[in-house]
């Protein structure tokens, strides 16, 4: 009586395999061979922006490597959307892929007109590493420590204001967090960009500013700004006497910075996104690609495909609860 289903369920393992052994038969032509004609990389802001350099250092390299060319498209509009609208409407061939940024994980949560998801629309190929900001205070102000601005903002009446480069950047979640995490009012003042932001602050018009590393150091040194911590778990390389938010002020969940990677279309052939990552991964490493991007202000941090996928889930959740926290309600 159990003869039968045994053969049923032997022809259906047997068919199971069978289809897997074709499937990967079919997929692994494609790592082998790819790519077989040019790559576009699509960067979904401005040209000249760090997103569009660091994207345009590997995909030189990448085109060295392959020799075949991977060409930077940037496809700007409504704060990085519609590039990451096109591709993830692309055919998921390995042919187009998108740079990606914290824009990414944070837009669903500020825009009620995006369908695209970055956790079900899109596969990780690579992340690359990250830029911190720095904590910068005028020096009118009085507080020269982490601690010392808690404290400060604490009691302050009306609250001290931090400025940005808009609603959803860095800058902004930096700052949003930090009222979070330490349970103190912020008054956010947004501008148009990271430069208008800084002239204010510059000229004390506003009292703090979560500032790209690369942005910030200048002005510390010159003694415009005064630096209080950086954003991310781990100390800078670039000032390694400065303590990170997390430890200056003993808020261990605090952790914030500009991430930078590729990803590329939902459904794109797992060998070819391997390829991709563990070449990436030796691309990272060297020497002339680690001094263009330290650069940058960047901090490398390669994470493989798996990893970025991890990360950029967990980046899409932790944002969306900040978000919803703050009570900023979707445009």
């Amino acid at each position: 009586m159990q003869t039968i289903p045994s053969l049923a369920h032997a022809a259906r393992a047997l068919l199971a395999c069978s289809l897997a052994a074709t499937a990967l038969a079919q997929a692994q032509p494609q790592a082998e061979g790819y790519p077989t004609k040019p790559v576009k990389v699509i960067v979904p802001f401005s040209a000249g922006g760090v997103v569009d350099s660091v994207a345009r250092i590997i995909s030189d390299k990448l085109s060295t490597q392959y020799g075949k060319p991977f060409i930077v498209e940037n496809k700007t509009g409504a704060g990085g959307s519609i590039g990451t609208d096109y591709v993830a409407k692309s055919a998921p061939d390995g042919y187009t892929l998108l740079a990606v940024s914290p824009s990414h994980a944070v837009a669903p949560a500020l825009q009620k007109s995006i369908t695209w998801n970055p956790v079900r629309d899109f596969k990780a190929i690579a992340g690359f590493g990250y830029v911190p900001n720095i904590i910068v205070v005028h020096p009118s102000l009085p507080a020269k420590t982490m601690a010392e601005f808690v404290a400060l903002a604490k009691k302050s009446e009306p609250p001290l204001t931090y400025a940005t480069a808009g609603l959803g950047t860095s800058n902004h979640l930096s700052g949003e967090l930090l009222a979070q995490e330490a349970h103190i009012a912020l008054a956010h003042v947004p501008y148009k960009g990271q430069s208008e932001a800084l002239n204010d602050l510059l000229s004390g018009r506003v009292n703090m500013m979560p500032l790209t590393s690369a942005l910030a150091i200048p002005h510390v040194k010159s003694g415009k700004l005064r630096a209080l911590a950086v954003t991310t778990a781990k100390r800078s390389s670039a000032s390694p006497d400065l303590p990170t938010v997390a430890e200056a002020a003993q808020l261990p969940r605090y952790n914030v910075g500009t991430w930078f990677g590729f990803v590329a279309p939902a459904n794109t052939p797992a060998p070819v996104l391997q390829k991709l990552s563990a070449d990436i991964a030796q691309i990272l490493a060297q020497p002339d690609v680690k001094t263009k991007l330290e650069s940058l202000g960047m901090e490398l941090a390669p994470q493989n495909a798996e990893q970025f996928d991890s990360f950029i889930a967990q980046e899409s959740e932790k944002w969306g609860q900040v978000i919803q926290q703050a009570g900023i309600e979707p445009n």
